[in-house]
């Protein structure tokens, strides 16, 4: 057999042998999460909670609990194309928003869940314990009711900027928590520790919550805040934060961004935080409010490693909506007081 030939054979056997070795060597292997120096999970940094997956699962998917890829792919190319506040101004409205101020996300998340809601099984809220109060707003009246609470969007239609909703007001609500929860923007969570303390701050209007985790006992009973009384301590590599002393205006539960369940007293929340792996956190939370719903709930959430700056969300910098709604409503005032005026 000539040389040359002897040669090639042994060049393609010699590949046959490594390919698979090249194949294996090129494989990556999962990722374990990364660890502080004290030995404990490292939950540090932003992460991205922005998802197209609801809080329940929609009625038409009846038991399916997860969704194939397939499914997943068609939802998400669904989404894409729609819009929410892309259209004309009905007369006499003013829009606020558009879309390009919008960032809800594209995507289900990982675990392709047909609801973020994983127990009761049927990724539904529980029923309601009977004449439990609803706290019901609007993003563009104003509707009747007590003080505002904390999630209430809109206002109430009376005289001073303390009346409006805290939310209008920048001073908490939408999705900052506890619990987080996604909504329209500003979906992003930083997390930081140390062996005494973890910090929850939340980019919608940058609220921080400092939870320690020394073992010391809740705050007397009758401390109520609007955040609650926050305690953590780590279950294995899981931290654990359990939640208590809301106050009333804190709903138990924000379904939405303009409808809230309960009054928040007699909630207990129960938040969990895993690092699955360096680029996965999973964030589960179970809500537990006999005087609201007729048994627990819990929500999974898998949170993306978001590899940017956090920036403060200066929610109401240079901002005159407040003095322009409120000057509104008294011009229009006035021209009913003048309008019932007798001649």
């Amino acid at each position: 057999m000539p040389m040359k030939r002897i040669a090639f054979i042994a060049l393609i056997a010699l590949a046959l042998l490594v390919a698979p070795l090249t194949v294996q060597a090129q494989t990556p292997e999962p990722s374990s999460p990364p660890r502080t120096a004290y030995g404990r999970p490292d939950l540090q940094g932003v992460w991205d909670f922005r998802t197209i997956t609801p809080l329940q699962r929609p009625a038409a998917q009846g038991d399916k609990a997860v969704l194939t890829a397939e499914e997943a792919a068609q939802i998400e190319a669904q989404w894409a194309g729609i819009k929410l506040f892309d259209r004309p101004a009905r007369e006499g409205e003013v829009i606020a928003y558009n879309d390009f101020w919008l960032d809800l996300g594209t995507n289900v998340v990982g675990t392709r869940r047909t609801s973020l809601i994983v127990d009761p099984p049927d990724g539904r809220l529980p029923p309601l314990v009977p004449n439990v109060p609803r706290q019901v707003a609007s993003l563009d009246v104003d509707l009747p009711g007590e003080r505002p609470v904390r999630y209430r969007a809109g206002g109430i239609g009376v005289d001073g900027p303390e009346d409006r909703g805290v939310g209008v007001r920048c001073i908490l609500g939408f999705n900052s928590g506890p619990p987080v929860m996604p909504s329209g923007y500003n979906n992003n969570m930083q997390l930081f520790q140390t062996p005494e303390h973890v910090v929850v701050l939340t980019e919608m209007v940058h609220d921080a919550r400092i939870i320690p985790l020394d073992g010391r006992a809740h705050l007397p009973e009758e401390v109520q805040q609007w955040n609650g009384d926050s305690r953590g301590h780590w279950d294995g590599d899981t931290l654990v934060v359990e939640t208590t002393n809301f106050t009333g205006k804190t709903a138990s539960f924000n379904d939405n961004i303009t409808s809230a369940i309960g009054t928040g007293e007699t909630l207990h929340l129960r938040e969990r935080f895993t690092r699955v792996d360096a680029e996965t956190l999973l964030y589960e939370y179970t809500v537990e409010d006999p005087t609201a719903f007729t048994r627990p709930f819990t929500v999974a959430h898998p949170m993306r490693k978001n590899l940017g700056q956090m920036f403060e969300y200066a929610c109401h910098e240079g901002n005159y909506g407040m003095t322009n709604m409120l000057t509104g409503a008294r011009v229009q005032e006035k021209a009913a007081e003048d309008t019932a005026r007798p001649e």
